[in-house]
């Protein structure tokens, strides 16, 4: 099957993804995650944090069809080796799976270190067949385009969005020799990009115009989507039933990003 716009081949774990993916910790309840299972969303971003009352929908689906989804979580904390391969076992062990999909650092070089002793701990996981990607979350986009020449990174998570399309410029170039994935997040801008600023006289970006204009680049492979109920997964899901946007619409939303930015 080839891709299209709502749904591509991950490579890094070789498996078909729906192009939303699901932040798992932003107040989506139990019947909002098995109604976005049931639609097909299979990229699952999960942490320990607010996510309690959706593990045993999670644990469920694991244990029906594992293949199906792509489970991506990472230690609260990448300081060391020890916290990195505890973060690994006991999402393991929560989640009653025997791998992770992607392990990832979060927030690299703030609460993650990409140190000697780190990447040697990531290395064997992999190798353990525990994880089958090694991604991070990172902020630092010049840093992010070094490690994407050259590094054992299989998937980068980036800030990406309208009003901070900065990736453009100082990553997506750099993803030609070793072809990582990319995860985009913060599509809304923390809802900034939803909001009607003072010198605008249209109307703001929907939060599926958000998704579009991530998806649109040839550079993404998926968007995070952080839906607080159901309503608001559905319409997420909609929108991108209208496909990648015009050039006009592309237009439109630089030039509205632009404004949000400042």
């Amino acid at each position: 099957m080839t891709d299209d716009f709502t749904s591509r081949e991950l490579r890094v774990v070789n498996k078909r993804v729906h192009r939303l993916g699901l932040a798992l910790n932003m107040g989506l309840n139990a019947e909002g995650l098995s109604a976005a299972l049931e639609r097909g969303v299979n990229y699952l971003f999960w942490t320990r944090f607010r996510t309690g009352s959706l593990v045993p929908v999670l644990k469920q689906a694991l244990a029906r069809d594992r293949e199906k989804y792509v489970v991506a979580t990472g230690p609260t904390f990448g300081y060391f080796r020890g916290s990195v391969r505890r973060g690994c076992e006991a999402a393991l062990k929560t989640l009653g799976t025997e791998y992770l999909d992607v392990y990832q650092l979060y927030w690299l070089g703030k609460t993650a270190a990409w140190s000697e002793g780190v990447i040697e701990e990531l290395v064997k996981l992999k190798a353990e067949g525990k994880i089958r990607a090694i991604g991070v979350s990172i902020h630092d986009r010049e840093r992010a385009g070094r490690l994407a020449e050259d590094s054992i990174i299989d998937l980068f998570m980036l800030r990406y969005n309208a009003a901070h399309p900065g990736a453009e410029r100082d990553v997506f170039p750099h993803l030609e020799k070793r072809h990582p994935n990319v995860v985009a997040y913060t599509a809304t801008s923390w809802r900034k990009l939803l909001k009607k600023p003072g010198r605008w006289d249209g109307a703001p970006m929907t939060a599926g115009d958000c998704y579009r204009f991530c998806l649109s680049s040839p550079h993404v492979d998926l968007v995070l989507t952080g839906p607080a109920n159901l309503k608001e997964l559905e319409e997420n899901l909609a929108a991108l039933d209208e496909g990648p946007l015009s050039a006009d619409e592309t237009a439109w939303m630089r030039k509205f990003g632009q404004v949000v930015h400042g």
